[in-house]
This record gives C-alpha cells, structure tokens and sequence, in this order.
C-alpha cells in the first residue's frame, strides 16, 4: 500500500562522491521524518541522517561535513549526497519513513529494501 523505492548504490572508489534517492509512494497522507540507515556486516546498524518535513536535518557524527540529506516534498522523495567517501562508509544503506497512511489515519514507520554502498580504497 505504502512503499519506498530507493536507488543510486553501487561501487565507488574513495573520495568519490555518490547520490541515493528514496521515493516513498502509495496511500500517503503524511510524510513526516525521512531518513537514512546504514549497517555494515559486524556492526550495529546505525543513523546517518534524517530530516523533518520543514528541513531540518541532523548527521551522524561520521557524516558531518560529508554527506547532506535533502527531500522534496512535492515527489515525496528523500536524498542523500555523498561526498568524501571512505572504505569505512560501505554498507547496506536503508530508507525509512513515517508516514500516515491515508486508509488507517495512524503513523507507521516504513523502510526501504536497502541498496549496497561500496567503497574501495
């Protein structure tokens, strides 16, 4: 009913930069917080950035300076631009999103398939 499609993964080299997108579609009366997750193999999965209908954004630690969400609200769609990548940043980088669904009226939290970011060195 609800979905988020993602795109824009695949194999980098480090320092280079990489643009995901995540378009959410379907029965959508809402669309508050969007954003990005990461886990790498070993590790816990973690937050990279999010940000607020209005446009407000917050980063991991690791992504300051780096990385910059973005999302227009008009396509219902969330991005994430990467710059300075680093072998430390490969994993399998998730959307998510709450969003009100037009048919039951309550908040739920949906989450893309996931798309591998890979880094070399």
């Amino acid at each position: 009913q609800v979905q988020l499609v993602e795109s824009g993964g695949g194999l980098v080299q480090a320092g280079g930069s990489l643009r995901l997108s995540c378009a959410a579609s379907g029965s959508i009366f809402r669309l508050n917080v969007m954003g990005w997750y990461r886990q790498a193999p070993g590790k816990q999965r973690e937050l990279v950035a999010d940000i607020t209908s209005g446009g407000r954004a917050n980063y991991a630690d690791s992504a300051k300076g780096r990385f910059t969400i973005s999302r227009d609200n008009a396509k219902n769609t969330v991005h994430l631009q990467m710059t300075s990548l680093e072998p430390e940043d490969t994993a399998v980088y998730t959307c998510n999103a709450e969003i009100m669904s037009r048919v039951t009226m309550n908040w739920s939290n949906y989450w893309g398939q996931g798309t591998q970011v890979t880094v070399s060195s």
